[in-house]
């Protein structure tokens, strides 16, 4: 909603999409459904004709409109099955693949249909996995207390070492144009929290990574404002 009114159509299919992808695994107790929710959602974005549907069908138009990867799209609702079950992550590339795959394919797309050149499309992408990086540490309590092993290791270093790698991809967005930076706005609360990670890492274990109201708000308002990602 902060994002130009003229922008805005191009941002809400790609999030209410995640938003139906990310709750699939979650709405339900039974796994064989949570596995044809997702599969109903890589059916409709390999297809070409979209179902009479509220998000499938504006989502299929942009795809073709703005001429999206598909296998983002399809890669985002394949990496949810992680959620489904309660299995660890294999290892720590397997952690960073599910985030590359959800929060990062989620602002590449959104910079792609605000018309991103690939450089930019790639910045999306890295600054995209930070957001999710930060927020996947915020919900790591939560996770944990609905069954789920969500960090691969949670020790002091692994944290912090994890808080370093995101904020050095966060660091590297340069020379996003005005037009695009509206696709960056969702992780304006990133940087901060990385921050809490990397110089108090047992804030994640113990749910202390909010951030305070007035800073949470005054970093979206900046953005705005500048229009800078």
């Amino acid at each position: 909603m902060a994002a130009p009114p003229a922008l805005r159509p191009r941002l809400w299919p790609l999030y209410a999409y995640n938003l139906e992808v990310a709750r699939a695994p979650w709405v339900t107790q039974q796994p064989l459904i949570a596995e044809m929710r997702l599969q109903w959602w890589r059916d409709v974005v390999a297809g070409d004709a979209a179902p009479a549907h509220e998000v499938a069908g504006p989502l299929m138009g942009l795809v073709r409109d703005a001429g999206l990867p598909r296998d983002a799209l399809d890669g985002m609702a394949a990496a949810r099955r992680w959620d489904i079950g309660t299995d660890p992550f294999e290892d720590q590339a397997a952690m960073d693949r599910y985030l590359e795959d959800t929060g990062g394919a989620l602002m590449e797309l959104a910079a792609r249909a605000l018309g991103a050149e690939a450089r930019v499309a790639g910045l999306a992408r890295g600054a995209g996995w930070a957001m999710a990086v930060a927020q996947f540490l915020r919900a790591a309590p939560d996770l944990s207390a609905r069954g789920r092993v969500p960090l691969v290791d949670d020790g002091p270093d692994a944290l912090r070492d994890l808080a370093a790698r995101a904020l050095a991809r966060l660091d590297a967005v340069r020379g996003v144009p005005r037009g695009v930076a509206p696709a960056f706005w969702p992780g304006w609360q990133t940087r901060g929290l990385l921050r809490r990670v990397a110089t108090d890492p047992a804030a994640v274990t113990e749910g202390r990574m909010a951030l305070p109201e007035f800073t949470r708000r005054a970093g979206l308002l900046w953005r705005a404002l500048s229009g800078r990602p």
